[in-house]
């Protein structure tokens, strides 16, 4: 383990460098570093056979931090508690935070069982669809241009981890999508058939749309197949984050 390095300014490059990853939603595609805080996505990633780049530990949090943390990364950085503060994007700050270098960019894997974002605004829920898709053997998440920035702070915080886990795609247009291999399958609040009742393809791509406007007409005429949801209860429709882990259980059931 090596001895942590002291960092008592916050003019401090390295600090600026974080502040900026931790506060800027789209700062990781300039940076190509993106900032994990908290015990639970720093032990994600590890989990994972990653390691960070960096290790930034509270100064009251780094007597007492487990060794698998303390032992995480070659670079390791103490600082005051109020500087950890003011980085920190949560409501009680957390004592430890890793800088990890992002992979190289993606290319579209045309096999894979996948979920494709179309505008999705919600950090919140694309964070919990990516944490769906993990759970329910989906390997692949592509997102189209104007979805919520997938390596952001907030949906990084959502997903719990579930990043380390999937190849992850973004910036897309429609038409990248022609590199898929398996089926397109299109929620809608609407028409379509029934998801309980459905034959479902495997594997397959599951379509969600933007909250408000839903999937695009563009993607509607790509689809295999479209798909509801049936609500006795009369409401409308689903929170998109609801109906992604609905449909996504019933591919994984199904299989």
């Amino acid at each position: 383990m090596n001895a942590p390095t002291a960092i008592t300014s916050r003019d401090n490059p390295l600090l600026k460098r974080v502040r900026l990853l931790a506060q800027d939603s789209t700062a990781y595609r300039k940076q190509g570093q993106v900032w994990l805080e908290g015990d639970h996505l720093c032990r994600a990633l590890l989990a994972r056979g990653h390691r960070p780049a960096t290790a930034v530990f509270s100064e009251t949090f780094w007597p007492q931090a487990p060794h698998d943390l303390r032992d995480a990364a070659d670079h390791i950085v103490t600082v005051p508690d109020a500087l950890m503060a003011g980085i920190s994007g949560l409501e009680s700050p957390a004592g430890v935070g890793f800088v990890w270098d992002l992979p190289k960019a993606a290319a579209l894997q045309a096999g894979a069982a996948s979920v494709v974002l179309d505008r999705l605004q919600d950090a919140g829920n694309v964070g919990s669809i990516l944490r769906s898709a993990a759970a329910m053997g989906f390997a692949q998440v592509l997102a189209l241009k104007g979805t919520a920035a997938l390596w952001s702070p907030k949906v990084l915080r959502a997903g719990m981890g579930a990043h380390f886990g999937l190849h992850l795609v973004e910036g897309l247009s429609v038409d990248d999508l022609s590199g898929l291999v398996v089926p397109l399958l299109v929620t809608s609040s609407h028409q379509g058939d029934f998801l309980h009742k459905a034959r479902l393809p495997w594997p397959c791509a599951w379509v969600l749309g933007h909250e408000g406007q839903g999937v695009s007409t563009a993607l509607e005429a790509l689809a295999a197949q479209t798909v509801r949801i049936v609500q006795p209860g009369g409401e409308e429709s689903l929170n998109v984050a609801a109906a992604a882990a609905i449909c996504l259980h019933a591919s994984a059931a199904g299989r």
